[in-house]
């Protein structure tokens, strides 16, 4: 069974750090692009970051640039969401996606394989 597992949400004050995981069992994510959404309280998704099979990534939020970087480790079959000065508008259910191919996607619709989603709130 192909599953995605996150971890590594919770309550952190402004200005605070988080690193999600995005665990993956029953295939290997070696030859898939991985996409962090997220959804915010009455927001649509949105995607946050794309990273490819190579470790390259891209962003799509610019409000998340320079504080938001993604990375994997194919050997752990897990890819990483490191968040650091983190913002009240930050709080939503984070999500990881997979799909096959190396060609990043911004659009849900474009991914096959979806995680749980973890929470992450940022409050004082």
């Amino acid at each position: 069974q192909l599953q995605l597992v996150e971890s590594g949400g919770g309550l952190v004050q402004p200005g605070g750090s988080l690193r999600l995981s995005c665990a993956a069992s029953g295939f290997s994510l070696d030859y898939y692009r991985i996409g962090w959404f997220r959804q915010g309280p009455g927001k649509e998704r949105e995607a946050v970051s794309c990273i490819r099979g190579s470790g390259s990534t891209t962003n799509y939020v610019s409000s998340v640039k320079g504080r938001f970087t993604g990375s994997r480790d194919n050997a752990k079959n897990t890819v990483y969401l490191q968040m650091n000065s983190l913002k009240p508008e930050d709080t939503a259910v984070y999500y990881c996606a997979a799909e096959l191919g190396n060609a990043c996607s911004g659009r849900p619709i474009d991914y096959t394989y979806w995680g749980q989603g973890t929470q992450v709130t940022v409050s004082s």
